[in-house]
């Protein structure tokens, strides 16, 4: 009986997918299997795993001739896994020896749907361990209520599918929104959150995740971009009322943030990303957006009122810090 399957996409990965696997071999047990899905490489990724077939016990490979994005490569992950959880791992990131056997007891003991976990951010040398925002630990809890206060870092401001093990028997809610290249985890966290019946989190870190990679979504600027506007549109797609004030700060804060990197944007696309943003802001409620961006401050808040002329002046209340940053 499989126990646990984990879910390892990537593309072009050849710089980084050695390190990605020789963790899970540090991390193999009984009843584990590695689905490796790489989702259209044009380098030497394919010869790399392969390199591992007989180091990795229960590892499978599924290849796609062409890219089909991040999600649709987690996707086809999981309608191959036949484990009784799941766990995913992205191909420029690594395990701590041990960390599965410690995740799955984990969720074994507390018997919730899923749990999440905290995780180190890699930037070069530098190792910082990344909470996840929930204010009890260890305790199973009902999702709907780890998704407020409108103000602070909650669980959908954490959405890292990597941080975290998942009951199988979830289905669909485990699947990711077609056809997105990026912010496919927001739409994905929110409706597991609205919709799971119990969770937890836990101080366990034994994700290592490297940022500023190279060719990662994150430093790219073309139009997979764009997909931003798609995946919040999913995330407000038939939300409760009440959840609405928390979706749309979420949503600005991050539109301040895309604009204050959007040099990394070609003229042509950038001017495309900011009429996407005021349209789409255009269509929340007015009052709603007003607050997320009264709370805002320096750089991100003027780059806002730039772009949403339409905002009532500023009255110099109280102003948060920027708690949905990615």
């Amino acid at each position: 009986m499989v126990t646990l399957s984990v879910i390892v996409p990537v593309r072009d990965g050849e710089r980084h997918i050695g390190d990605a696997l020789a963790s899970l071999a540090r991390n193999y047990r009984p009843g584990f299997e590695f689905i490796v899905v790489d989702d259209g490489s044009v380098d030497d990724t394919a010869a790399v795993v392969d390199d591992f077939r007989a180091c990795l016990p229960g590892l499978e490979v599924i290849r796609h001739p062409e890219p089909l994005g991040l999600a649709d490569a987690r996707n086809a992950g999981l309608s191959a896994a036949s484990g009784r959880y799941v766990t995913f791992l992205d191909g420029d990131d690594w395990l701590a020896p041990g960390y599965l056997a410690r995740l799955t007891a984990v969720v074994d003991g507390l018997g919730c749907d899923f749990v999440r976990t905290d995780h180190v951010q890699v930037e070069g040398r530098k190792r910082v361990v990344h909470r996840a925002p929930a204010a009890r630990r260890g305790v199973v809890l009902d999702p709907r209520e780890a998704i407020l206060p409108v103000g602070v870092r909650t669980m959908v401001d954490y959405p890292y599918a990597w941080a975290g093990i998942y009951r199988r028997s979830l289905g669909d809610l485990l699947c990711f929104p077609s056809g997105l290249h990026t912010a496919e985890d927001r739409p994905w966290i929110w409706r597991l959150h609205r919709e799971a019946a119990t969770f937890a989190a836990v101080p366990l870190a034994g994700v290592f995740y490297r940022r500023q990679v190279a060719g990662s979504l994150t430093q790219v600027g073309d139009e997979r971009q764009l997909h931003f506007f798609d995946a919040f549109e999913l995330v407000f797609q038939g939300l409760e009322e009440k959840y609405l004030p928390k979706a749309v700060r979420t949503f600005c804060a991050l539109l301040g943030h895309h604009l204050e990197i959007a040099g990394r944007f070609p003229p042509e696309l950038r001017a495309r990303f900011t009429r996407c943003g005021a349209r789409m802001a255009g269509t929340l409620p007015l009052d709603l957006v007003a607050a997320a961006v009264a709370a805002m401050t320096g750089e991100r808040a003027a780059l806002l009122r730039e772009l949403l002329p339409w905002l009532p002046a500023p009255t110099g209340g109280p102003r948060g810090p920027h708690a949905e940053d990615p």
